[in-house]
C-alpha cells in the first residue's frame, strides 16, 4: 500500500478560525465604535478609558455565552441525530445499507459498485460511515463548545485591547480620530490576517472588514457629537 503524503487543508482551520476572527473583530469594532462615540460627546480620557473596559469585559462574556449557547445548540442536534441513526442500525441494518448505496449512486457509482462500498463502509463502520455520508457529520465539523466559547473571548478581549491602548497614547483632543484610524488599520490587518489562514483572498477580507467598521464608527461618532451638542 502506497503511504499517504501529507496535505494541508484549509477546511480543518474552519471551527476554530471563524470563532476567533469573528471575536477579535467584534472586539475591535464595537469597542472602537464605543469610545469614538464617547469621545465624541467631549468625555475625558478616564470616561473614554472606563467604556471602553466595560465593553471589552462584557463583550468577551457576550462573545463566549453566545458562542457556547450557540454552538451547544448545534451538539445538541448532532448527538440526536447519531442516537437516531445508532438505532435505526440496529433495527434495520438492510435498509441502511440501501439508503447507503443510494446515496453512493447519487454521487456517480454504478448500482452494483455503491451496494458493495456501503457494504465495506459499514463492516468497518457503521455509524461513522452514516454520520459522514448521510448526515453530514464529521471529525472537522462536529460542534465543540468550549472551544468556541474560548475562542470568542480571547479574540475578543485581544481585539478590544488595541483600541483601548490607542485611547493611551493619543492625544486628548483627538481621540475620535486616533482611535478610528487606527482601529481600521488593526480592522484590516486582522482582515488580511484571517483570509491567509484560511486561504481566501485577503484583498477582499480587507476591504470588507474596513469599510463596515468605518461605517459603524461613523454611526457612532455622530451620536456622540449630537448628544455632546444637546449635553
Amino acid at each position: 500500500m502506497r503511504p499517504r503524503h501529507a496535505e494541508n487543508h484549509f477546511v480543518g482551520r474552519a471551527g476554530w478560525l471563524r470563532a476567533a476572527v469573528l471575536g477579535a473583530n467584534d472586539g475591535i469594532l464595537s469597542t472602537a465604535s464605543l469610545i469614538v462615540g464617547v469621545a465624541a460627546a467631549n468625555a475625558d480620557r478616564s470616561a473614554v478609558l472606563l467604556a471602553g473596559i466595560a465593553g471589552l469585559v462584557a463583550g468577551a462574556m457576550s462573545m463566549a455565552a453566545g458562542e457556547y449557547v450557540s454552538v451547544s445548540s448545534q451538539a445538541d442536534t448532532e448527538r440526536a441525530d447519531l442516537a437516531r441513526e445508532t438505532a435505526e442500525l440496529a433495527a434495520d441494518p438492510a435498509f441502511e445499507h440501501e439508503e447507503l448505496a443510494q446515496i453512493y449512486e447519487e454521487r456517480g457509482l454504478d448500482p452494483a459498485l455503491a451496494s458493495e462500498v456501503a457494504r465495506q463502509l459499514m463492516a468497518k463502520n457503521a455509524l461513522e460511515t452514516h454520520a459522514r455520508d448521510e448526515l453530514g457529520i464529521t471529525e472537522i465539523t462536529t460542534a465543540r463548545p468550549v472551544q468556541a466559547a474560548l475562542a470568542s473571548a480571547a479574540s475578543f478581549a485581544i481585539g478590544a485591547a488595541l483600541p483601548l491602548a490607542t485611547v493611551l497614547v493619543a492625544p486628548a483632543g483627538s481621540l475620535p480620530v486616533a482611535v478610528s484610524g487606527a482601529s481600521l488599520v488593526f480592522l484590516a490587518v486582522l482582515g488580511v490576517a484571517g483570509a491567509k489562514a484560511g486561504g481566501a483572498d485577503a484583498r477582499k477580507a480587507a476591504i470588507r472588514v474596513t469599510f463596515w467598521g468605518a461605517l459603524a464608527m461613523a454611526a457612532t461618532a455622530a451620536i456622540g457629537v449630537l448628544s455632546g451638542q444637546v449635553v
